[in-house]
């Protein structure tokens, strides 16, 4: 099974018509019933077409990713910073893989049918539930990751969690340290008061989202991991000095 969905998600084709009904079905949500806010979409016209590292703060499952890939096709015709009627996912940009937990896809048919849009599954290298050390991402799946950025845009969530502040895997930052891409760092927020964690239900209408595309960052690629982590968590505004000081009292 595992096999046949590598290569339909390698197929074109699936992957325009996984797109396009997901997309269309998510659209309301974002666009109508709540209120999508977008800034900073003109840097992706700017962008090549492979080795660029999208790196996001993480609040929901799928509308996160979801909502990129909307952006990413109503740029591809010719928008910025609006999506318009969502004619964009007739042809929609496929040219992006994004990052999850193999737990995670694997969890309802809407992930699984998601996972064929260009899902990179990796494996928690890390307990979610204890406090221990949040270990880099398993050496198999940073190959599948650096093969990825050969050809594609990469949506990655440094945090690998919907915890706001989260500290962040290194993993991240190896792959940047190796592979040199173009890193361009995105802060969404409103999706966590909008939809529910796990799916695409509606928590709340009338919610405010908020997706903001930053300039690439000027890395120092012979910093070490932890130097790039902590660049990468403030880039994302999900460091120490984000957090609100309630959170840090606690």
């Amino acid at each position: 099974m595992s096999k046949l969905i590598e290569r339909l998600k390698r197929t074109n084709l699936v992957r325009k018509m996984v797109h396009f009904i997901v997309g269309m079905s998510t659209y309301p949500g974002i666009a109508i019933i709540n209120k999508l806010n977008i800034e900073g979409a003109e840097v992706l016209k700017k962008l090549p077409k492979s080795n660029v590292l999208f790196v996001c703060n993480h609040q929901t499952y799928f509308l996160d990713v979801i909502t990129l890939f909307h952006v990413f096709s109503a740029v591809k015709w010719g928008k910025t910073n609006r999506l318009g009627v969502p004619y964009y996912f007739f042809n929609p940009f496929t040219n992006v893989n994004y990052v999850a937990a193999e737990q995670t896809m694997k969890s309802s048919w809407m992930s699984r049918l998601f996972l064929l849009a260009g899902g990179l599954t990796v494996k928690r290298t890390w307990n979610e539930t204890s406090k221990e050390q949040r270990a880099g991402l398993d050496p198999s799946d940073t190959r599948k990751i650096e093969r990825s950025l050969l050809n594609n845009w990469i949506i990655t969530f440094p945090q690998g969690t919907t915890t706001p502040y989260a500290p962040s895997r290194k993993g991240t930052a190896l792959i940047i340290k190796h592979h040199k891409p173009i890193v361009i760092p995105v802060v969404i927020n409103g999706f966590s008061k909008a939809f529910n964690k796990t799916g695409v239900t509606l928590r709340q209408r009338g919610t405010r989202l908020t997706v903001t595309f930053k300039k690439p960052l000027d890395i120092d690629y012979n910093a070490s991991a932890l130097q790039i982590t902590e660049q990468l968590m403030d880039a994302i505004e999900q460091s120490k000095k984000f957090m609100p000081e309630v959170m840090k009292q606690s």
